[in-house]
C-alpha cells in the first residue's frame, strides 16, 4: 500500500478516525494504513453550517468522521436531510441535490464531501454576485 504523506501548519486541527488532533508546530505526517480523515479548511463546525448546503456538509462530515458503530446512524441522518432539500428544490438547485443524495453511502461518503465543498463554492459565488450586483445597481454607487 501506498502512503500518504500530509503537511499541516502550525494551529492547524486534523481529524484522523474520530479525534481531533491540532498541530503545535508545523508537521509532517505520513499514514501508512487506510484512515478516515478531514483537516484544515475540510473541517466545518457546527455553528457554521448556516446554509441548507452547508448543514447537509456537516451532517456528511460526521457521518464520514464518525466512530465505526455510529457512522450508520450519522449517515442515515445525513441522507435524510439531503432527500429533504431535494424535496424542497428548485429545478436547478435538483441536480446537486440529486447527485449528493446518490453519494450518501459509506463507501462514497468521502466524494459526498467533495460534491457539498463544489456546491458551498457555488452558493458563495452566487451570493457573492448578488451581492455585487446589489451594490452596483444602488444609486450613487459605482461599479
Amino acid at each position: 500500500m501506498t502512503s500518504l504523506v500530509l503537511e499541516l501548519k502550525q494551529g492547524e486541527s486534523m481529524i484522523l478516525n474520530g479525534a481531533v488532533i491540532r498541530f503545535k508546530t508545523r508537521t509532517r505526517l505520513e499514514l501508512n494504513n487506510h484512515a478516515r480523515f478531514l483537516f484544515g479548511k475540510q473541517i466545518m463546525r457546527a455553528e457554521d453550517a448556516s446554509s441548507p448546503i452547508r448543514q447537509a456538509y456537516f451532517a456528511l462530515q460526521e457521518a464520514y468522521i464518525s466512530k465505526e458503530e455510529a457512522r450508520a446512524a450519522a449517515l442515515q441522518a445525513a441522507r435524510e436531510l439531503v432527500a429533504t432539500m431535494l424535496a424542497t428544490a428548485d429545478e436547478e438547485a435538483r441536480r446537486g441535490w440529486a447527485a449528493l443524495l446518490r453519494l450518501c453511502t459509506e463507501d462514497t461518503a468521502l466524494e459526498a464531501l467533495k460534491l457539498a465543498r463544489q456546491m458551498i463554492q457555488a452558493e458563495e459565488a452566487q451570493t457573492a454576485a448578488r451581492s455585487a450586483s446589489s451594490l452596483a445597481s444602488r444609486p450613487g454607487t459605482s461599479g
